[in-house]
């Protein structure tokens, strides 16, 4: 099969190898799509140790063979799935390998395209918003009976466009969003007759700051999902934020590493890193089961997927795509591959 390997640059090398087989507990996908995300071309970038690899985790397509111990799919199935990062079986294959517990179906009326620009940046939101050690709201099943304000700074972020629609289904309004040129996007996901609104950072620190504090309408501020976690996002929330009390989650550590913690925040404040690997990890319950409620979402249609981009030539794209990432040209968009556009796929 045909595979994508990425390294520093980022530069992508297409290779030929076996189609993987799954282990106890997982599942190996025909890829019909792949997304990809920015950690792709960041990680070869700030991770030396870790060598040039497969690094899709976006998986979009049919189930093609399943391990000993799956029980909830068969070969055929139209699924979705977040890989285990930085571990064989990336997306960016012709075959692909997911945990069953991060594999969730796709209804008939939900693209592939759709479904792969949900996996890696839907859970994010999920366990961001909801885990007991980050924001851990109400639950979209036990929704906030009261004014519950949440600052989504980055809200037309991949992350940030799901916190919204998760959000919503929690009833947790107002939603305080940050944004700027994809502001319209965003606006199709508030009720603004809740108090949810958008605030223009390119208008300055000082008018984010001022606009959050009138979108507040007095109320003290307890929430912020920072999806940016950069360019003073964090220092930001630090001057609009309730404390003692507050909590704060970021995507990105702070510059002194994975252990510190963002600058301009009060002690008072409790800051958590969003890692999505999580739910292979200490939050796998928490991962089957928004995994499966996204397809209940698809199914009963308030929550969707990204808007996606696909960018040509199947595999052969992935770099164009990485460097469009970095250079920060993207906007409110996730872009994906067609695995059966690439030169040479389906013959091995």
């Amino acid at each position: 099969m045909k595979e994508a390997i990425v390294s520093a640059g980022p530069k992508v090398e297409i290779i030929d190898s076996p189609i993987p087989k799954p282990e106890p507990g997982q599942v190996v996908i025909k890829t019909i799509v792949s997304g990809c995300n920015p950690k792709d071309w960041k990680i070869p970038e700030w991770m030396k140790e870790v060598k040039p690899m497969n690094q899709g985790d976006d998986i979009a397509g049919t189930i093609h063979a399943v391990g000993p111990n799956v029980t909830e799919f068969k070969k055929g199935d139209r699924v979705a799935a977040f890989h285990e990062m930085t571990k064989p079986g990336g997306s960016y294959a012709e075959y692909s390998v997911a945990w069953a517990h991060t594999t969730f179906f796709l209804p008939e009326k939900t693209s592939f395209e759709e479904g792969a620009a949900i996996p890696l940046a839907a859970m994010t939101a999920a366990v961001g918003l909801y885990a007991a050690d980050r924001l851990c709201l109400p639950s979209p099943w036990t929704p906030a009976t009261a004014s519950t304000p949440l600052l989504v700074y980055g809200a037309a972020s991949a992350v940030g466009v799901y916190v919204l629609q998760l959000a919503r289904k929690s009833n947790i309004h107002p939603l305080i969003c940050v944004a700027g040129r994809a502001k319209d996007y965003v606006e199709t996901f508030l009720d603004r007759s809740k108090g949810d609104t958008i605030i223009d950072y390119r208008d300055g620190d000082e008018a984010v700051i001022s606009g959050v504090k009138s979108a507040l309408k007095g109320e003290k501020l307890l929430y912020a999902f920072d999806a940016v976690a950069e360019k003073g996002s964090p220092q930001n929330i630090g001057k609009v934020i309730s404390s003692p009390g507050g909590k704060a989650t970021f995507v990105l550590p702070p510059s002194g590493g994975w252990e510190g913690k963002h600058d301009g925040l009060d002690e008072g404040v409790k800051q958590s890193m969003t890692m999505v690997g999580s739910v292979h990890d200490n939050q796998k319950d928490l991962g089957y089961v928004y995994f499966r409620y996204f397809t209940r979402g698809l199914e009963e249609g308030w929550f969707k997927g990204q808007k996606t981009e696909v960018v040509p030539g199947g595999l052969e794209g992935v770099q164009s795509g990485l460097e469009r990432l970095k250079d920060g040209s993207a906007s409110a968009v996730k872009f994906v591959y067609r695995i059966a556009d690439t030169p040479g796929a389906g013959k091995a």
